[in-house]
């Protein structure tokens, strides 16, 4: 929070508005439904917006009748123009200072409960004003965090003015594309002054076996009245199926102004536990009694599973030996920046699922609360992170990776004042997710020279650097705060030089060490400390990385850089993002995809990418194989096959080249080289002479015509849902032509809009924003969101030169 004199400086220059046409505010009107004892209300709708800095925002009066008119979540960045002058460490794009207002109407039923507006993330430097009075704010963008409207509301029937200032003028604060904005979900909350607290239920269970497990149950109880009150909380444990399992009832008095923390226990039978096959959930209902009388309800979705980390065995999930193959991924999704809906992340868990995906590591910060959710009920595993750095601040790129002169500001700033506060609030927010098996309180905080350093780095030491030793004394806290809120799980951080964090004691404080791509450490490691848990917390994509893993029971698993194509971080201009994910921009699986596939895969899978011969195929940036059959005339072409089956079998225009056997494969490919022939390669994948899969590539002629996929003929009426139209530019016979990069204007009509074209491609230098896009490997991306009306919904593509398509969906 910045004081009053901060306040008013930031705020005396006037810059104009973003252009929109005059909208008058309707205000919203807010009344508690009769009988409900909590209300939760969407409060993502009907905001105004402006980019700049405007004096007076903060005033009911102040006229914002020009400002445009959105619904959140909103990232402001994404919708700019990529600049070669802004910093390549945030993808070019620029941040600024934005401006939200929201009226609303209390009804005077509302007069003497806690009316609280929740914020699942605001990027950055948000300060919170209700009717001109400061009542909170948050430095980390990350955060989720809430503000209480109570005192400063007014119920006469005249508008309350919710305004929020965001100040991320300084864009170039992160390695990595952040956005701007109010980027997540908002919520109003209505309860009664004597309720349960925010993020006050802890479900854990104990004792699990096949026959029972207990159930623990913290709930922190506030009474905001003036008066003691005498109370009861009822717990009530709901099962998968909906069955009434388990109950407790306790009962006391609890004095005004306080909170008190209630413990239950209750046995249940028979549990059925979470895990990645069977996510199954429980729901524990709490209803809180005042002078026998409900004054609040809640539900908690909870999972009943074990957890262990042992130094030799590695990772066992309710009792069960498992490899963590797991994945790290930023928070942006291409086109549609860091505002992503539910159904856009969903698809891309589902994807990396497939690949054989089992865990998500939050790179490097809390997530939006509904990627938890989507990996308690897909089943997946998490590694939650805090933060990518301490105090002093890292180097943040400006002008390409390791390139120039870098800034040096950012979280670092806030870190000594809020970092408690914020890893406390994250692990309270989330312990709850039977997804989440670790908290992570930093990542790379001890990369060498940026900025600590040791005299353990030998000749690359740098005595002038702040010690190492100043980041034990930052982790402590943050490690106690953790394990005050949640001690059933272990705490780490992701180390990338343990030579370094060794000399100073750090790994002895966690209860797992991360490894940073120093698999070449584990041997020696294990054996210099054997009660040390080591996993990678981030690798590499290479085979021998893996190997590691697989054959060594005491490596607890990996988490590959990086599970999708991201924004940020990126090299030289008009490059504006990282390629190194399984997946693309556009969620569409690359070749290191399948690749990973044929590692994590039990499911008999066969598939093709190619290069040419003379092509240097060694993984450098979107130099790597194709999927594509349209090579030069008379060419060599390296062909390399990913597969699960244990045999191969390659035909080129149905002529047998060979058979290999996996064991066959180098560093898990088979390759062949051969002279390109136009026409047709497929691969089948065998056992013992039986076919269990295929895989073709066909040689594409020019390109005729578009073709759009939607991967639903139908969608929910709500404004939110979601439907991914796949563009392909194709020939005559619909062979998608790997080559093409045709220009495409997209139109809809009826209850729907675009909220998104993506093609993957990360030297594009166009704008996001606009309906028209290049075609990327011959295809693209479509993202439509539905409105509040039904309809049918009808996408068109158009091309010079080529037939246009077009595709119909409901939406009901």
């Amino acid at each position: 929070m910045r004081s009053a004199g901060k306040i008013l400086n930031s705020i005396a220059t006037i810059v104009f508005c973003l252009a929109a046409s005059v909208i008058l505010a309707q205000p919203v009107e807010i009344a508690a439904p009769a009988g409900a004892t909590r209300t939760t209300l969407s409060f993502d709708d009907d905001w105004l917006f402006s980019l700049g800095d405007f004096l007076n925002a903060t005033a009911p009066a102040f006229d914002d009748s020009a400002w445009r008119k959105l619904d959140l979540p909103h990232d402001w960045s994404i919708e700019q123009p990529f600049d070669p002058n802004l910093a390549s460490c945030t993808a070019f794009l620029p941040g600024g200072i934005g401006w939200y207002r929201k009226h609303f109407r209390a009804d005077a039923s509302l007069r003497g409960k806690d009316l609280t507006i929740e914020f699942d993330g605001i990027y950055n430097h948000s300060e919170i004003w209700l009717n001109g009075f400061l009542i909170g704010g948050r430095p980390c963008g990350y955060s989720s965090f809430e503000c209480d409207l109570t005192p400063y509301l007014k119920f006469d029937g005249t508008d309350n003015v919710i305004a929020v200032r965001v100040d991320h003028s300084r864009f170039a604060d992160s390695r990595w594309y952040t956005g701007s904005g109010i980027y997540r979900h908002v919520r109003l909350r209505i309860t009664d002054e004597l309720h349960i607290a925010t993020w006050g239920t802890f479900v854990t269970a104990s004792d699990v076996g096949s026959n029972s497990a207990v159930i623990q149950v913290s709930t922190t109880i506030t009474n905001g009245t003036d008066a003691a009150a005498k109370i009861s909380i009822e717990s009530e444990i709901v099962a998968p199926d909906g069955r009434v399992i388990g109950n407790w009832t306790s009962a006391g008095t609890l004095e005004s102004k306080m909170d008190q923390t209630v413990i239950q226990k209750i046995t249940v039978a028979h549990p059925q536990l979470w895990s990645l096959e069977n996510p199954l959930r429980y729901t524990l209902r709490s209803r809180l009694n005042s002078d026998s009388n409900a004054v609040d309800e809640t539900s908690t979705t909870f999972g009943v599973r074990t957890l262990r980390f042992d130094p030799d065995k590695g990772f066992f999930l309710n009792g069960a030996p498992m490899k963590i193959k797991g994945v790290c991924i930023h928070h942006d999704a291409g086109c549609l920046g860091a505002a992503v809906p539910e159904k856009v992340l969903e698809r891309r868990l589902r994807s990396l699922k497939d690949i054989g995906v089992n865990a998500i590591r939050t790179s490097h910060n809390p997530p939006a609360p509904e990627l938890l959710d989507l990996c308690d009920r897909l089943g997946l595993l998490v590694m939650e992170e805090a933060f990518d750095e301490f105090t002093p601040a890292k180097n943040k790129w400006m002008s390409g990776w390791n390139s120039g002169t870098p800034a040096r500001f950012g979280y670092s700033e806030d870190f000594d004042l809020w970092s408690a506060r914020d890893v406390r609030d994250m692990v309270r927010r989330d312990r709850n997710h039977p997804s989440v098996i670790m908290w992570s309180i930093g990542n790379e905080i001890d990369y060498p020279n940026d900025p600590f350093s040791d005299p353990a780095l030998g000749g690359n030491y740098r005595p002038e650097n702040p010690s190492a030793k100043y980041i034990v004394n930052d982790a402590r806290p943050l490690i106690a705060a953790v394990k005050e809120e949640d001690s059933t799980r272990p705490v780490t951080m992701a180390l990338a030089s343990l030579a370094m964090s060794d000399a100073v004691g750090l790994p002895a404080l966690l209860d797992i060490a991360g490894y940073n791509y120093q698999e070449a450490r584990y041997a020696a490691d294990h054996a210099r400390y054997p009660r040390r848990v080591i996993f990678g917390s981030e690798t590499s994509q290479r085979y021998e990385d893996w190997a590691i893993v697989r054959d060594n029971d005491y490596v607890a698993g990996q988490f590959l850089w990086t599970g999708i194509d991201y924004l940020g971080e990126a090299g030289h201009w008009p490059d504006h993002g990282s390629a190194t994910g399984l997946l693309d921009l556009c969620g569409f699986k690359k070749p290191l995809g399948w690749f990973r596939q044929s590692l994590w895969s039990d499911r008999p899978m066969v598939y093709l990418c190619a290069s040419s011969a003379s092509q240097d195929g060694s993984g450098r940036r979107r130099r790597g194989p194709l999927e594509s059959w349209n090579w030069a005339s008379n060419s060599e072409v390296s062909v390399r096959c990913f597969t699960t089956c244990p045999e191969v079998q390659l035909l080129v225009n149905g002529r047998v080249i060979s058979t290999r056997q996996r064991p066959d494969a180098v560093n898990g490919a088979l390759n062949w080289t051969i002279p390109f022939e136009p026409g047709e390669i497929k691969a089948i994948g065998k056992n013992a002479g039986k076919t269990l899969c295929e895989f073709v590539l066909k040689t594409a002629g020019k390109p005729e015509r578009i073709e759009l996929l939607a991967e639903t003929n139908a969608v929910h009426a709500d404004g939110r849902d979601i439907c991914h139209v796949e563009f392909r530019v194709v020939d005559s016979r619909g062979v998608r032509v790997p080559d093409a990069e045709n220009r495409l204007q997209f139109t809809i009509a009826g209850p729907a809009k675009i909220i998104g074209l993506e093609n993957g491609n990360l030297e594009r230098t166009e704008p996001y924003g606009t309906e028209k896009i290049q075609a990327y490997h011959g295809r693209g991306l479509a993202i439509l969101q539905s409105k509040r009306l039904p309809g049918k919904i009808v996408l068109q593509a158009t091309s010079p030169g080529l037939a246009p398509a077009e595709i119909a969906v409901r939406c009901d």
